[in-house]
């Protein structure tokens, strides 16, 4: 077989799955940490004890109820992001593009609010696996203004992209301030936590709603890795070879907008995540999506974890939202990036 080359590297099959070995050890090992975290304490031994079936009735709660739901959900949030992002960045060819900087996640964010509103401010009676499907309708109407209005003789500019995507998710997040007056106080403080990025659903329910979604996208876009590699090398040539340029973009970015619509459906708009993780996959799997789609989904993972899990326990008893923690290192990544561009 020979070695795959990205970057100038060759890259071996054994050095791939030992890359894969290690990215799935540091996910094990950051849910482990998780668990031990928190305003109620579990020993490592107490949490072994419990997930065999030997733990008291209070630590099997906090387990099962409270963290292994929040956890799960943590890394399933994080590779959804994370692919949808290095999907983004692949269509576009743009380093900057992300599903929060383009304004995706604020357009899903924006529908979910509205439906609350539809339920007569009752979020606790609207259906938990309706709440993707809204947030993909919102995402995929953003997703679709802001690439038109990026076109520009033909293809999409970079620089045009991210002003249009910062710009149009200014303008949703404003509508979506004006319609939390209509919500009851319940509500309000529900949104006001959940708009910042925090992974609420602890409840196997959400769970499952993100996994319907993230478990169909995430290998579709990966089996679609092949084809995003062929969009890489630019339109000319990828139509020349026989590629459908535009059916393939539009069913890439179909899966993109579904996986951050559900995303941000059950854990809030947790930008950076979906800029971040590419960036670190690639350094770490090379340029080739075959690779590097399934080490962001790992990588995001990863990110999100331990962004909820430091959120947890920096100012205990108070949380911060795990979408503060990550803005704290993906802000300054995006300026120095954005200084970077020609």
């Amino acid at each position: 077989m020979k070695p795959d080359v990205n970057d100038g590297k060759p890259r071996t099959a054994a050095r791939n799955v030992r890359l894969f070995i290690i990215l799935t050890g540091l996910v094990v090992a950051m849910m482990l940490v998780s668990l031990n975290s928190g305003l109620i304490r579990l020993d490592p031994l107490e949490v072994i004890r419990t997930l065999l079936g030997g733990g008291t009735k209070e630590s099997a709660i906090v387990l099962y109820d409270i963290r292994l739901p929040r956890i799960v959900l943590s890394v399933l949030v994080g590779a959804g992001f994370a692919v949808a992002g290095s999907i983004l960045q692949g269509v576009s060819q743009n380093a900057l593009a992300d599903p929060g900087i383009l304004g995706i996640n604020a357009g899903a964010g924006l529908a979910v609010v509205l439906y609350i509103v539809l339920f007569y401010g009752k979020i606790q009676y609207a259906p938990v696996f309706a709440l993707p499907l809204a947030a993909f309708l919102g995402a995929a109407a953003a997703a679709a203004f802001v690439f038109i209005l990026a076109y520009k003789q033909g293809k999409i500019s970079p620089v045009r992209l991210v002003l249009v995507g910062i710009a149009a998710g200014a303008g949703i997040s404003a509508a979506m301030l004006f319609l939390t007056y209509r919500m009851n106080a319940y509500n309000y403080e529900f949104v006001k936590i959940w708009l910042s990025g925090s992974v609420w659903g602890t409840n196997w329910s959400y769970v499952l709603a993100a996994l319907a979604w993230v478990a169909v996208l995430v290998p579709y876009a990966i089996f679609k890795a092949g084809r995003l590699n062929l969009l890489n090398l630019g339109e000319e040539v990828a139509a020349g070879i026989g590629v459908g340029v535009q059916r393939e973009r539009l069913k890439l970015m179909t899966a993109a907008v579904g996986l951050a619509g559900s995303c941000v459906a059950v854990a809030g708009s947790i930008g950076f995540v979906g800029l971040l993780g590419p960036h670190i996959a690639r350094r770490v799997a090379g340029a080739n999506y075959r690779l590097a789609l399934p080490a962001s989904a790992f990588i995001g993972s990863i990110l999100v974890l331990a962004a909820d899990t430091i959120g947890r326990i920096i100012v205990q008893p108070v949380e911060i939202p795990a979408g503060i923690v990550v803005a704290g290192v993906g802000a300054p990544y995006f300026l120095y990036l954005l200084l970077k561009q020609k």
